[in-house]
């Protein structure tokens, strides 16, 4: 190899090298001086200024609820609270904001819904009659919040008037549909109400989604996918107040079709989610009654009953006190659901149901099928059917009631829910009708859907089942 080429090599990578190091220093001190400015910089920032950006706010409790009412789910009582005082005060000085008075009225609709003060049905009126006055004359908000009132009044050709306006303004509003569910069943339309889940269904999923579908499957008969839905509506609801409700209709459930103890859990889990959750203490009344527990049942009741006085409450109270042939107690309640009745009829429900039924057992059949008869010709609904037939039965007019009771429990009609009460009243009905093999089928299934049905009934049944005895083995006569 030529030396001097090779020296000239060795010289070049001396060269080489010396830049590279060179830059290695200058790049070395950039770093240098970008760390000392960034000090600096960082020692001039506020003191408050924090390191870690700090994730935002939880949001309060009239925000939670506004979400929580907007969107058709249940709320928790303090955060309804929070956001009616919140509403009321703004609208004091923003009197013409259409949508804000909206949303007092559905925060009305739903804490009365929570706390069975018919009292607020009035305030909750105005509230939405002034949003479509003040507001946007054709508000989809308030339609739904009027559609939602006319149905805790049991006023359900009104909620369907109101319903089908606001789909109408706004048919991509899921809320319109679930509320015309509600509506549509009222009214004993169940081909609608198949159409309106349909609709509900293809535009959103989630938990009050899965609510909706499990109460619709529930009436179709349709157990385990009810049972499904709303296990999956439990599960992912986020707010406690949510998750407590669906555990309630979970509970229910469980409840119709005889399982105490799993009824029990669903409904303890769901008080202790949202200790406000009054139906799921009534429930827990029902489940502990059925158990034999008969002291902390009328203590679940009495307890239920005193922050929610629902006129249903009283009738289960008065009726579990009867049982236990503790007639002044039972009297009192009897009394009571009377008058709680005349509440909220005064604030413009419709209580002719509840009252039949309880006229029915407890006092006129003749009145109870009066009510009825006006009940049925407003809102032919399943409920209203089995009702009607059994006040008829006991007026005497067993061939009519026949009809009623079975429609009640025909699919074909609506009647597909498997509800013990509903076979027990058919199976009396066609025992008087001296109908025996169609009465002791109805008996012994109302029985096995639900041995603890009822503390009166379901005793009345096993004595019925029991007189009508085995049947013949020999065919029917030709």
């Amino acid at each position: 190899m030529d030396v001097s080429a090779a020296t000239a090599g060795i010289a070049t990578d001396l060269e080489a090298g010396e830049r590279r190091r060179r830059r290695r220093r200058v790049l070395l001190g950039v770093a240098a001086g970008c760390a000392l400015l960034g000090g600096v910089v960082w020692t001039l920032l506020p003191a408050t200024q924090p390191r870690h950006p700090a994730p935002p706010p939880a949001p309060g409790p009239a925000a939670v609820a506004r979400g929580a009412v907007v969107a058709g789910a249940p709320a928790a009582l303090p955060d309804l609270t929070a956001l009616i005082g919140e509403r009321e005060t703004y609208l004091r000085t923003h009197p013409l904001d259409g949508p804000a008075w909206a949303v007092l009225g559905a925060a009305y609709v739903e804490r009365e819904r929570r706390t069975a003060d018919t009292a607020a049905w009035p305030k909750a009126e105005a509230a939405l009659r002034t949003a479509l006055k003040v507001g946007p004359a054709k508000d989809p908000a308030a339609l739904e919040g009027l559609a939602a009132l006319a149905v805790q009044r049991r006023d359900f050709t009104a909620a369907r008037e109101f319903g089908e306006d606001a789909r109408a303004l706004a048919p991509k509003r899921w809320t319109a549909h679930a509320v015309l569910i509600d509506a549509y069943d009222g009214l004993g339309d169940h081909k609608a109400v198949g159409k309106e889940l349909d609709a509900l269904m293809g535009l959103r999923t989630g938990p009050a989604v899965r609510a909706r579908a499990a109460a619709v499957y529930r009436d179709r008969g349709w157990r385990e996918d009810a049972a499904a839905q709303i296990s999956d509506a439990a599960a992912g609801a986020q707010a406690p107040a949510e998750r407590a409700a669906y555990l309630e209709q979970a509970g229910r459930l469980a409840f119709e079709r005889g399982d105490r103890e799993g009824a029990l859990r669903f409904f303890q889990e769901a008080l202790r989610t949202d200790p406000d959750q009054r139906a799921a203490q009534a429930g827990q009344g029902r489940a502990l009654a059925a158990l034999g527990r008969t002291t902390e049942a009328l203590a679940a009741y009495r307890a239920a009953l005193a922050a929610r006085p629902a006129p249903e409450y009283a009738l289960e109270l008065g009726e579990l006190y009867e049982s236990l042939g503790l007639a002044q107690p039972a009297k009192v309640n009897y009394d009571l659901l009377r008058e709680r009745v005349r509440a909220a009829e005064a604030a413009g429900a419709d209580e002719e149901l509840l009252l039949g039924r309880f006229e029915a057992d407890h006092g006129d059949p003749a009145t109870a099928v009066e009510l009825l008869r006006a009940e049925w010709d407003r809102q032919p609904g399943i409920a209203v059917a089995d009702a009607l037939g059994w006040a008829l039965h006991r007026a005497g007019q067993d061939e009519e009631a026949l009809k009623h009771a079975t429609r009640a429990t025909d699919a074909q009609h609506g009647g597909g829910v498997r509800s013990a009460l509903y076979a027990y009243h058919q199976g009396v009905i066609e025992r008087s009708l001296e109908r025996y093999g169609a009465a002791r089928r109805h008996l012994t299934e109302a029985l096995q859907i639900n041995p603890h049905f009822s503390p009166l009934a379901a005793p009345e049944a096993r004595r019925a089942l029991k007189a009508l005895g085995e049947p013949s083995e020999e065919g029917p006569p030709d």
